[in-house]
């Protein structure tokens, strides 16, 4: 825990943002992480809580109130090491977790929830500032080889977490550059994607082999890995998109998401795309109000559209969840992400027909 009395004493404290007008005139992050100070604060507010519904609700089961009580003491070098006991990639967490850890927050019962993800965000930009991240290296290998099929968030943290028990670890990827869709499908102003790098050259010193272009049942034999690993896991992602079958479909400018998001962070990375798929001086509409959507709101904004629209399925959600009713599971409620704060119109109970 933190401060006893700091959640009676402080109140939430959201990261900044870098101004509207400003953020989208290009593809950099504009979330600022906290100060010191500010961590600290936050920190505090985690309570003495007996039960920490927080760590039950997070993923990974990070150990968030050992964390917070660190930052609240200012002790970040043992914060990130508590930190990457549960998470080998907190910097990209940080950035796109929608944080349910915050929703179990018991804090959250009948007040605002501890900033636990901006702590989270805080501690490991810190962590990279300080190079206290750095390479853990087995010196006893067990002369065992593993591939990883699939370089996305599953595939690498597999990857590290082999390299380091011992085994000569080889990681597969279809693409031509490592990340899945952590490189390819979340914008950059999102995730910005030196962070993949970063951490591919943490990898490469623990001993994990990098392979793009190896699109294992296509230009790659399954047989043939299977053969020349003691062990193969299947890391792959789940890139089918679902099709909506209604009249006008096959019109020219009805484009899946992922047709759209990927070339453009091939562009950002430097690529020249040949018919890349722009939103410039056009009216947009985007059929889906979940992240991707949000995604495709964002980028469209970036490339300066002339008006964009999301259809949402269901109906408006409530702006407030009923907390008695819904804690400490993830709740149904009104959200808006920094890319609708841009700029969109959002309608509701829209279904798609036509």
């Amino acid at each position: 825990m933190g401060k006893a009395t700091g959640f009676k004493e402080f109140g939430r404290l959201s990261e900044g943002n870098l101004p509207v007008k400003e953020r989208v005139q290009n593809y950099k992050e504009f979330i600022l992480h906290l100060s010191d100070d500010d961590a600290k604060t936050q920190g505090a507010r985690c309570m003495d809580c007996g039960i920490p519904f927080c760590t039950t609700g997070c993923p990974v089961n990070n150990i968030i109130p050992d964390f917070n009580d660190l930052v609240y003491n200012q002790d970040w070098k043992q914060a990130i090491d508590v930190l990457h006991s549960t998470n080998n990639f907190p910097e990209f967490t940080g950035r796109i977790c929608p944080a349910p850890c915050e929703a179990a927050c018991t804090l959250n019962i009948n007040d605002d929830a501890v900033g636990i993800k901006s702590i989270e965000h805080a501690i490991i930009d810190k962590a990279w500032e300080n190079d206290w991240v750095t390479p853990q290296i087995n010196p006893n290998k067990t002369g065992k080889t593993v591939a990883v099929v699939g370089s996305g968030p599953a595939g690498l943290a597999a990857a590290q977490q082999l390299a380091r028990a011992g085994h000569a670890v080889t990681l597969l990827e279809k693409n031509d550059r490592i990340g899945g869709l952590l490189r390819y499908g979340i914008p950059d102003f999102k995730m910005e994607k030196s962070h993949i790098d970063r951490r591919m050259v943490q990898m490469e010193a623990e001993g994990v082999t990098f392979k793009t272009n190896q699109y294992v049942g296509d230009n790659v034999n399954a047989d043939d890995v299977l053969k020349a690993y003691d062990a193969v896991v299947l890391a792959g992602g789940a890139e089918h998109p679902r099709d909506l079958p209604v009249p006008g479909r096959e019109l020219d400018g009805v484009h899946f998401a992922m047709d759209f998001l990927v070339p453009n962070n091939k562009a950002v990375a430097g690529d020249t795309i040949a018919d890349q798929i722009k939103a410039t001086d056009k009216h947009v509409v985007v059929i889906g109000g979940g992240d991707t959507g949000s995604d495709c709101v964002g980028t469209s904004n970036r490339h300066g559209a002339a008006s964009i629209t999301q259809f949402e399925l269901m109906p408006q959600p409530p702006e407030q969840e009923n907390r008695a009713l819904t804690w400490p599971n993830w709740p149904l409620k009104m959200r808006t992400s920094s890319s609708h704060e841009e700029g969109a119109d959002r309608d509701w109970s829209v279904a798609t027909k036509a």
